[in-house]
């Protein structure tokens, strides 16, 4: 049976199908916005009655798991260069649903390519675009496929489509080897015939920023809980190299995790839990100087959830973390939300989050939490 030819009329209707926890990012739109994003990310034939973002290949809706009235990512791309990640650390979110090993994508380079024609096919309006959420582009994958070099090879050949780019990383270092410096800075720049150039240069917003994870000042201590990931000393080298070069930073001293002793009444330690002590207000404030020699944009941050991996049970670090969180929530329960449990917003506050944001405020380092972060990357 021939499929129906679309129009835009009959894309029209489908708009209405749109699941509801998306339909908050076409609300307000022009009819031709609105056309736009439905022949981007909506599949064009599906007979489902409820229809979610699902039709592109690899430049992909920002968060397909979250509602908009919770996670207002509006639209915005990302793209998870490869699956899984190589560094193992401990408290990832994304073990949530991450595979178990890291590979590359099939056929990855036509797949980008075929996206970014599609976005420039049905003129969709630039929007900002994340690489990568749930895997990082810049671990050994890179030397031998290049995918994260394609894809912003691809960006950058279609740069009126995309606003910001952001790379989430925690190996700078490599992207410093493999010589693509030039690269990040032509992204940075917005063309005078991008759509937003003037908004940008009037915030004097760069088209490009590098966030490089780094949460631990101490090696023995990045080493017991980012087990597999780059050292200290070579994240910090990678991060002034790129600083030396004028590429955009943000340091992403993410997650937080918490303190001994856990409570002001307690002398319980996280020693007496079994757990490496992680970060010290010593090893925060050595964190933060660094954001401040390196003129960084600004800091991330955010208190560390106990996440639930899928189809596992929780490992034994992560087992003994809750034990802690349990005894300084005590007599609150944990918050259980989006696949994990977290801290109750005060006792995260007084005991987290609250003696670092002091330290950023006496240096005079911007700090955003994670998901501000996010949603004010124009």
């Amino acid at each position: 049976m021939m499929l129906p030819v679309l129009n835009n009329e009959n894309m029209l209707e489908v708009i209405p199908r749109i699941d509801e926890k998306f339909r908050p990012v076409w609300e307000g739109l022009t009819p031709e916005h609105q056309l736009s994003l439905a022949w981007y990310f909506l599949p064009h034939h599906s007979r489902k009655e409820v229809l979610e973002p699902s039709r592109p290949r690899v430049i992909k809706w920002y968060c397909p798991f979250a509602h908009q009235k919770d996670f207002p990512t509006c639209h915005r791309y990302c793209i998870n260069v490869y699956t899984g990640c190589v560094h193992g650390c401990v408290y990832c979110y994304a073990m949530a649903y991450m595979p178990d090993s890291a590979a590359c994508k099939s056929n990855f380079a036509r797949m980008v390519q075929q996206d970014a024609e599609d976005l420039e096919r049905f003129d969709v309006p630039p929007a900002p675009v994340h690489l990568s959420n749930s895997t990082d582009p810049f671990q050994a994958l890179e030397e031998k496929h290049g995918h994260t070099k394609m894809a912003l090879e691809q960006i950058l050949a279609h740069r009126n489509r995309f606003t910001t780019v952001t790379i989430l990383t925690k190996d700078p270092l490599r992207a410093v080897r493999l010589g693509y410096g030039g690269l990040l800075r032509q992204l940075a720049d917005l063309p005078p015939s991008h759509p937003k150039y003037e908004r940008f240069q009037k915030l004097s917003q760069p088209g490009f920023c590098m966030e490089v994870s780094l949460a631990f000042w101490r090696e023995e201590a990045a080493k017991a809980y980012d087990v597999h990931a780059p050292s200290v000393a070579e994240r910090i080298d990678g991060l002034r190299a790129l600083a030396a070069m004028g590429i955009p930073l943000v340091l992403r001293i993410d997650p937080l995790l918490p303190r001994s002793p856990l409570t002001d009444d307690s002398q319980l330690s996280l020693k007496d839990l079994g757990l490496p002590e992680g970060q010290s207000l010593e090893d925060l404030e050595q964190l933060v100087l660094l954001a401040k020699e390196l003129k960084v944009r600004h800091v991330v941050y955010s208190p560390m959830k106990i996440v639930k991996p899928r189809g596992r049970t929780l490992g034994d670090v992560m087992q003994k973390f809750r034990k802690a969180y349990e005894f300084m929530a005590a007599p609150q329960r944990l918050v259980w939300r989006s696949g994990s449990w977290r801290l109750p917003n005060e006792v995260a506050r007084d005991r987290v989050t609250g003696p670092f944001l002091d330290l950023c405020r006496k240096y005079g380092v911007p700090a955003k939490f994670c998901m501000t972060n996010l949603v004010e990357t124009p």
